[in-house]
């Protein structure tokens, strides 16, 4: 291994250095309960309450608004689970979504099918956009909620999130978003956006694993996902997790810090890998160009598997991945490049890579560099290959 890069940040990433120093001294002096009276307890309820402000003004929120959670799977659920039960003591039992949400938010709604709830899946088309139109001829009188990801974790296309937002105001439905990967990299603005339920993660911006939120607006009522101790105004029990709440604010200051100028960056190096991947043959971008996350590079090469250009890559110290971190086990094919219309045979062979501002024009280079003699060595060895550039239908 001559070199090492990594390029799935959409996976998780490494906890900023800046992140862990803002950490350590709540592992050790501060290791106070904030639900205890005394005062160890109260430097930790003081930090707690720090962090929440901090992190309230960057989504232009209120702090009694934040809800901490153990990430962004437990937040999905949260919203979904709460806002539906919540909704349907109104007899609005309807669910409008999308074909290519993360699991946390589509095995959290096939759960509430079960439970006698209607679920409307929207299409996707084959840039990987959502349409307005659509979540408009949706909506019904009995619609309960409508849940669509801001930017999707695998192609990284991003939704019109303010639009869909004010559509649902307008109409007195409920809008949640699953924020985990457009945190950090577009800035969020919860009441410009009209967002009424906002699941963020912090792993996936250089924080710590095992910390999420949940943004409630004030006025919306869902149910309790976690019952027990008065934690988190009473709505999700559990002693806090003082110094991974404190790691997460610090991340979400330092992913927003000069934005502009690191999307800038990052841009720039993204779409140099996507003009020079796409000169490999039968090489298919998925997604938007423009309409898309500043550092995520999702293709598709015909006759290849995934998993074989993943361990190859990796053999030469590229970290990369074919899709969802969550469902790196799985033989299907991703569920989102299906709803873009790819074919399974297609969609077996995806490449994500997702970059940030700390990638160096170097790593780019060597990526640039490993990439199509591998794509080449699989296709030599796949009988796939030969039939499809004979023309022959697979």
């Amino acid at each position: 291994m001559s070199r090492f890069v990594y390029a799935d940040n959409a996976a998780t990433t490494p906890v900023s250095p800046l992140v862990l120093e803002a950490m350590l001294p709540w592992f050790r002096e501060g290791y106070g309960n904030a639900s205890s009276i005394y005062s160890k307890g109260r430097e930790s309820k003081a930090a707690l309450d720090k962090a929440r402000d901090s992190i309230a003004a960057i989504f232009n929120a209120k702090s009694n608004e934040i809800f901490f959670t153990s990430g962004g799977s437990e937040a999905d659920n949260w919203a979904i689970r709460g806002a539906a039960i919540n909704q349907a003591k109104r007899g609005k039992k309807h669910i409008i979504t999308s074909k290519f949400e993360h699991h946390a938010v589509l095995h959290t709604v096939e759960a509430l099918a079960k439970q006698g709830f209607e679920i409307s899946y929207l299409e996707v088309n084959s840039d990987g956009l959502i349409k307005l139109e659509d979540v408009a001829a949706a909506l019904r009188e009995d619609t309960a909620l409508v849940t669509i990801m801001y930017a999707n974790n695998e192609i990284g296309t991003v939704a019109p999130i303010a639009e869909i937002g004010a559509l649902c105001r307008s109409k007195g439905v409920l809008f949640h978003t699953d924020a985990v990967q457009a945190t950090g990299h577009i800035a969020i603005d919860v009441k410009a956006q009209n967002i009424d339920l906002l699941s963020v993660s912090a792993h996936k911006l250089k924080g710590p694993k095992g910390v999420g939120l949940l943004y409630v607006r004030n006025g919306v009522r869902i149910e309790n996902l976690i019952e027990g101790g008065a934690q988190e105004r009473g709505r999700r029990a559990g002693t806090e997790n003082i110094a991974g709440i404190v790691g997460f604010a610090k991340a979400i200051e330092l992913a927003y810090e000069g934005l502009e100028e690191k999307n800038a960056k990052t841009l720039a190096l993204r779409n140099r890998l996507i003009d020079e991947i796409g000169k490999i043959e039968r090489s298919h971008l998925n997604g938007d160009r423009e309409q898309r996350l500043p550092g995520n590079v999702n293709f598709s090469f015909e006759g290849i598997e995934g998993e074989s250009l993943l361990l190859m890559l990796d053999m030469k110290g590229v970290c990369a991945s074919s899709g969802s971190a969550c469902t790196s086990g799985s033989l299907d094919p991703s569920h989102v490049l299906l709803s873009i219309g790819l074919s399974h045979e297609t969609a077996h062979g995806s490449l994500r890579l997702t970059i940030d501002e700390e990638t160096t024009d170097e790593d780019i280079d060597y990526i640039l560099e490993i990439l199509p003699p591998i794509v080449n060595r699989l296709r030599e060895m796949s009988p796939l290959w030969e039939r499809i550039i004979k023309g022959e239908s697979l």
